[in-house]
């Protein structure tokens, strides 16, 4: 591994995120240095499905994911308090596919596009002429900080979160049995929900959210007795792994030449299944606005692209706090499919937010007043 001592872009960060800036910015013509102290493929706790949106913005990066790769999955359904409430896509579909697997995928299309990947290797400083590794610096006019959510380079950079909600728990494992659905299943109880993604021919990725860290995967059947019954005979494929889940936010994302992005740049609560859709959608973003040599297209952008993830996350997350709000939220959403179908459009990009205002405000009207009756009694 021969490690440049200039370049016009460092990434910092191989994951998904960083990899997927690392394209973007190579199609605009930039040299790439992707640095991650971690040896590939790398692997986090998520629920492992990419919305349409996302599938749409990788292949615009020369990413094409298939059936070869993944399993395609045609909406979202909600399970619980006896109802089910499901919406398919407007366009297209979103594909469950694991983790490492995309990981793979995403360096090779790297390698392909010549983006020099340093792995192993970590960031001990910034300084006005580049990154420092150890003893060594490299060069550069752009840093790019894809570190995660607790990341070092936002430190570095005074880019500090002005809020931070949530301290929920996540949990991952996946099990050896063929998928029922061509859903993405997410099944409510009291405190906590279950994702279920179709991975595999005879696999699904189960990931559990929760408040409460006792929370184990064989008290799975007792929380949600449907999906008990469905993997009562299945085995897992893997150990479990797990993660902390929170709702970060910034006021900025760019700081002097250095940009954040994916969860150093903002983490939405995993209840919404957009974390990595958002990443490929602020890299796509980031890289025209380093074309353009104006970051603050970048902040107007990253603003405008979390905007409705954040709010359906509050949404949801209000279900989760309140077995009332839960209970008539998804009778709303069971009974009213049409309702359902607009959010998940507006959700994933096929629809204006505008246009889903008075969905969403019918829906957070009936929550909220359910609220202050509850907090009323």
């Amino acid at each position: 591994m021969v490690i440049p001592l200039e370049t016009e872009i460092v990434v910092v960060g191989g994951g998904p995120a960083g990899l997927a800036a690392a394209l973007a910015v190579r199609q605009k013509g930039f040299e790439v240095c992707v640095v991650d102290r971690a040896q590939p493929p790398t692997d986090k706790a998520c629920g492992e499905g990419v919305m349409p949106d996302g599938v749409t913005a990788l292949s615009r990066l020369g990413v094409c994911l298939g059936v070869d790769h993944g399993v395609p999955f045609r909406g979202i359904r909600f399970v619980g308090d006896q109802r089910i409430a499901e919406a398919s896509f407007p366009r297209g579909s979103g594909i469950g596919i694991r983790r490492t697997a995309l990981h793979h995928i995403l360096q090779d299309r790297a390698r392909a596009a010549g983006i020099v990947t340093a792995w192993g290797m970590k960031v001990t400083g910034v300084d006005p002429e580049g990154v420092r590794l150890r003893d060594q610096l490299i060069r550069c006019r752009w840093i790019i900080a894809a570190d995660g959510s607790v990341s070092q380079i936002r430190q570095w950079a005074g880019l500090s979160p002005i809020r931070q909600d949530g301290g929920r728990i996540g949990l991952r494992q996946h099990f050896r049995i063929k998928p029922w659905s061509d859903f993405v299943e997410v099944h409510w109880a009291n405190g906590c929900q279950a994702y279920v993604t179709p991975v595999g021919p005879e696999e699904v990725c189960i990931a559990l959210l929760s408040r409460e860290r006792e929370l184990r995967f064989t008290e799975l059947a007792a929380h949600f007795p449907q999906l008990g019954r469905h993997l009562k005979n299945a085995e897992p494929t893997d150990a479990v792994r797990g993660g902390k889940v929170a709702s970060v936010h910034l006021r900025r994302v760019t700081c002097g030449r250095i940009a954040l992005i994916g969860d150093a740049s903002s983490s939405i609560d995993a209840v919404t299944g957009e974390g990595l859709t958002l990443a490929f959608r602020q890299a796509e973003a980031l890289a025209a606005a380093l074309a353009e040599n104006d970051l603050s297209s970048y902040e107007a952008a990253h603003r405008r692209i979390c905007r409705m993830p954040f709010f359906m996350a509050r949404l949801l997350l209000l279900m989760d706090e309140h077995h009332g709000l839960r209970k008539i939220g998804l009778q709303a959403l069971a009974s009213q499919p049409g309702t359902f179908s607009r959010l998940l459009a507006a959700h994933v990009g096929a629809r204006h937010p505008a246009a889903a205002s008075l969905d969403i405000l019918a829906l957070t009207v009936g929550l909220l007043t359910h609220a202050v009756t509850l907090h009323a009694v």
